[in-house]
């Protein structure tokens, strides 16, 4: 969505996607630091609820890696309150949400592109994950390499088309039809928002469990160690 920037920061144009961007960034940082210092034995109803989007967060990526959330956690759930949080700005009057933007869904695929790579390292070590370019054979090096980059931008296309397409859909009805009209499409946009944030988020898991799993050493049955032994 074509859009006049909104001020300049020497030759950078700083268009309101970023100013949006920030906002939100600020809110949540705020909000994580607010919630922090509040914390009590008996949670309020702000920590519970906080409390309760922690294990939900948790119980998926234990789901999707089977192992503990502690090192994923905080990488997954900021991805996903940003993307969801950024998807709902769409339904204040006037926000263009950033994630409507090519910048914004190409930033957060280069983050999870970077977040492989980060992981798959300090997984199996830069052996390793090099090595799982090379699974099932030496053959598909290219092949798995190119698969690596795609996905990126696979999940670029994908939040910046949804996301995209609904603005503009609430934006045609809203400036076709009454005032009342569009409020349905509005609570379809607060659903779309929620599983394309979800859907963001679960992939991005899915990558960098595919990438630390390819890295990390797996026993040979042949030849078990011995704690397989003892096991």
């Amino acid at each position: 969505m074509l859009s006049a920037p909104l001020f300049m920061a020497g030759p950078v144009p700083i268009m309101p996607a970023v100013v949006v961007t920030w906002a939100i960034m600020v809110v949540l940082v705020i909000g994580a630091i607010l919630l922090k210092r509040r914390l009590t034995a008996m949670p309020s109803k702000t920590q519970a609820a906080a409390e309760l989007l922690v294990e939900a967060v948790d119980g998926q990526i234990r789901d999707v890696t089977g192992a503990p959330p502690g090192p994923y956690r905080a990488f997954i759930g900021t991805l996903f309150l940003f993307i969801l949080i950024a998807n709902w700005s769409s339904l204040i009057p006037g926000v263009t949400p950033p994630t409507a933007t090519m910048e914004t869904p190409a930033a957060l695929a280069g983050l999870v592109f970077g977040s492989i790579i980060f992981f798959g390292v300090k997984g199996g070590g830069v052996g390793g994950f090099l090595r799982g370019f090379a699974l099932p054979n030496p053959v598909m090096i290219p092949l798995n390499m190119l698969e690596s980059i795609t996905r990126g931008f696979s999940m670029f296309v994908r939040l910046f088309g949804n996301v995209m397409s609904g603005v503009f859909v609430i934006a045609i009805v809203g400036s076709l039809a009454a005032l009342l009209v569009p409020i349905p499409l509005m609570v379809l946009e607060l659903l779309t928002g929620a599983v394309q944030a979800y859907i963001f988020a679960i992939l991005s898991m899915v990558f960098i469990t595919s990438a630390v799993e390819k890295g990390t050493p797996q026993p040979d049955p042949e030849n078990p160690t011995p704690e397989n032994k003892e096991s």
